[in-house]
């Protein structure tokens, strides 16, 4: 996955709680295991009407937050059924970070593998934050994993928490395997190596 140390970009919200991960991507797109393409049904329910149609009240549709990276939402994010292909869609539109008060534990966890950030923020920083994103066109967020801040360019910086783990692994650009085998890379030899002699010792001897 990409490795993530910043990132700027375009900030949109969907200022409503408990967006599942049914809403994010419904089940009829579910049909491979690439992690791409899922970004043209993002949110296809409340983006396309019944005729596939651009709904033009929906607010991805709006010009102002096209390219966002960007997308603060209400409380238990991502809640709802397991699939992973909630987080491939978020990232194949192209949000790179998700701001909420909370978020469902499974999204949580699927968004960690994939390089999605997840900052948790309380839930009055989050309604201000989508005030501010509603009332200033163009409006930019800055996040920086190292320092973990995020902040505008009108001078509003706040920290957010992130597990040490799941931060090595976005600043790295690595998922648990790629982290694990390159953290862990002479133990895993040795093991090999030593598991190797024993099972020859362990073989009967010829005749």
């Amino acid at each position: 996955m990409e490795a993530f140390k910043t990132f700027k970009a375009r900030a949109a919200y969907l200022n409503r709680p408990n967006i599942d991960t049914d809403l994010i991507i419904p089940k009829q797109f579910l049909k491979s295991i690439k992690r791409e393409g899922f970004g043209a049904n993002l949110f296809n329910d409340l983006r396309f009407d019944e005729n596939g149609r651009d709904n033009p009240d929906f607010i991805l549709n709006k010009p102002r937050y096209e390219g966002a990276g960007f997308l603060a939402a209400g409380e238990n994010f991502g809640c709802g059924s397991s699939r992973e292909h909630a987080t491939w869609a978020l990232l194949d539109y192209g949000f790179r970070a998700i701001i909420a008060p909370s978020f469902g534990d499974i999204f949580r966890n699927n968004s960690s593998k994939v390089g999605l950030l997840l900052i948790q923020l309380p839930a009055d920083e989050v309604a201000g934050l989508c005030a501010r994103i509603e009332e200033n066109d163009g409006y930019e967020l800055e996040a920086n994993v190292e320092t973990q801040k995020l902040s505008d360019s009108r001078g509003w910086v706040i920290s957010f928490e992130i597990d040490p783990y799941v931060k090595k692994m976005l600043m790295g650009g690595q998922d648990q395997i790629t982290l694990t085998l390159a953290e862990s890379a002479g133990e895993i030899e040795a093991y090999e190596k030593s598991h190797a002699k024993a099972w020859q010792a362990a073989l009967p001897k010829p005749a």
